[in-house]
């Protein structure tokens, strides 16, 4: 027996099929140990005839709450944030329920379209790497019961979860390792200023140039409107029309793929990497180590990250004595071919 595929099958489909009640079917769903194994057969073989599929939002409608969470991105395009979604999506999956994600692209609006819509969906908490760590829709979701993590920011208050890492010191870090390669005129590559990171990266790049006492002109601040592949051509072609004198013999590159970018107009331009421009990225990326000149980033812990921010979020929605964590990690540089000693 099946339907004609003019609609699904119902429980009721199943009930009668299987000749049990209504409650049975429901037990067998819901509370199989309820069910004799004789008839809980029953019941599966009338639903596979069927071809019935649960209607899970059903359930967790009129439960008021359901088995997924969700991650609102910040850039899809970016392998970072899929990295840290991987790591999230296995202590997700550990945790017996399921993940959805979605991206913001960088834009706020539809940032607070999928938080309305996630509440709409009543998820079990949300992990979100906002484009505004202060925006007030945070506070909302949060204001309507619904748990919700920072991911890779930090907020100046203590009011949510945060897992993100350490980013002045990354951005020190990374302008340290070309001090101590020689470098007297170096560019910081970013996106736009107010991004969290990218502020916090320069805000560390500059303090080491300043313990350098080199001259804070010779730190030259390109920025960017994004983080991408493209931002770092532009800023190549920015530094090619330097005069010689002035232009940077190398770049720090407030993520990856804007490294690349700009190692990508460098090699197609005939600049020598890294005897004529050294680059450093950072997050450290798997295409970092892939390169054409293998990239020296500053590494973050993506999986880790990931996994820190789901527990955190699981334990919020299941602990009546949670306390908020802000969690810091400390990133470290990974050297390779795209910097050496400047002579």
């Amino acid at each position: 027996m099946s339907l004609d595929g003019s609609r699904q099958a119902s429980v009721k489909d199943v009930a009668a099929l299987a000749g049990v009640s209504l409650g049975t079917v429901s037990n067998t769903l819901n509370r199989p140990d309820r069910v004799s194994v004789t008839t809980r057969s029953k019941v599966e073989r009338a639903m596979a005839e069927l071809g019935f599929v649960r209607n899970e939002s059903a359930r967790q409608l009129r439960a008021g709450t359901s088995r997924t969470l969700a991650y609102v991105m910040l850039d899809a395009g970016n392998p970072f944030f899929t990295d840290v979604a991987r790591g999230m999506e296995h202590a997700v999956e550990a945790a017996g329920l399921s993940l959805v994600l979605c991206n913001s692209d960088q834009r706020a609006d539809r940032e607070a379209d999928y938080l309305d819509l996630f509440q709409q969906q009543r998820v079990t908490g949300v992990l979100i790497t906002p484009v505004d760590p202060s925006s007030p829709s945070l506070d909302v979701v949060r204001d309507r019961g619904t748990p919700l993590v920072i991911v890779d920011r930090t907020r100046a208050d203590a009011s949510f979860c945060s897992v993100a890492v350490d980013d002045v010191l990354g951005g020190r870090l990374a302008v340290e390792h070309l001090v101590d390669r020689g470098h007297r005129r170096v560019a910081f590559v970013g996106g736009p200023i107010e991004l969290g990171q990218v502020a916090d990266r320069l805000e560390g790049a500059r303090a080491a140039w300043d313990e350098a006492g080199l001259p804070p002109a010779d730190l030259v601040v390109l920025a960017g409107s994004s983080l991408g592949v493209s931002a770092g051509r532009e800023a190549g072609e920015r530094l090619a029309g330097m005069a010689a004198r002035r232009r940077p013999t190398a770049a720090f590159c407030a993520n990856d793929m804007t490294a690349l970018g700009l190692l990508q107009q460098a090699i197609s331009s005939g600049t020598a990497v890294p005897e004529e421009l050294a680059i450093v990225g950072y997050d450290d990326i798997e295409f970092a180590a892939a390169a054409a000149v293998p990239l020296t980033s500053v590494r973050q812990p993506r999986d880790e990250l990931g996994r820190a921010a789901a527990a955190l979020l699981l334990d919020e929605s299941t602990n009546v004595d949670h306390a908020h964590q802000q969690v810091v990690f400390t990133p470290e540089l990974v050297a390779r071919g795209s910097t050496t000693r400047h002579s």
